[in-house]
């Protein structure tokens, strides 16, 4: 099962997903992507996943036209704006979904306040993404 997530930076959302679901199943192939992809992952980012015990400071953002012309299960749209200006795969794409969060890193005071804001989006990403993975990658094997 090959799998692509996709937000707008590649630094935040699609990162804990891809973390995530790599987490749920070794066996899944998980890449994730911008739209117009920055530098380097989120590092608030980084440190709540590592909160749960999920490593994703290795990772590193990607531009989503390295992904274009290759074959995916599934191709998952994490906020708004990439799922509006999501390209067209050359490849074959098995299914295309949208599961949208708030973009934490947006988020505004204290250290304390903003973590906040990064954990309750990434227990929101493990919730929809545990859903997800249980009741259509799990049903698709």
């Amino acid at each position: 099962m090959k799998i692509l997530v996709i937000c707008t930076g590649n630094t935040c959302r699609s990162q804990m997903a891809e973390g995530f679901l790599k987490s749920f199943d070794e066996r899944l192939t998980v890449f994730s992507a911008g739209t117009s992809a920055e530098e380097r992952v989120n590092p608030f980012a980084v440190r709540v996943m590592a909160e749960v015990g999920i490593d994703i400071g290795s990772q590193h953002p990607d531009p989503v036209m390295h992904y274009l012309h290759e074959d995916f299960d599934f191709v998952v749209t994490v906020c708004d704006d990439a799922k509006e200006v999501c390209p067209v795969f050359t490849g074959n794409v098995g299914k295309r979904l949208h599961i949208g969060f708030e973009d934490p890193a947006k988020a505004k005071g204290t250290q304390d306040e903003v973590l906040s804001v990064y954990r309750k989006v990434r227990d929101q990403i493990k919730e929809n993404f545990y859903d997800f993975y249980l009741n259509t990658i799990k049903k698709n094997e």
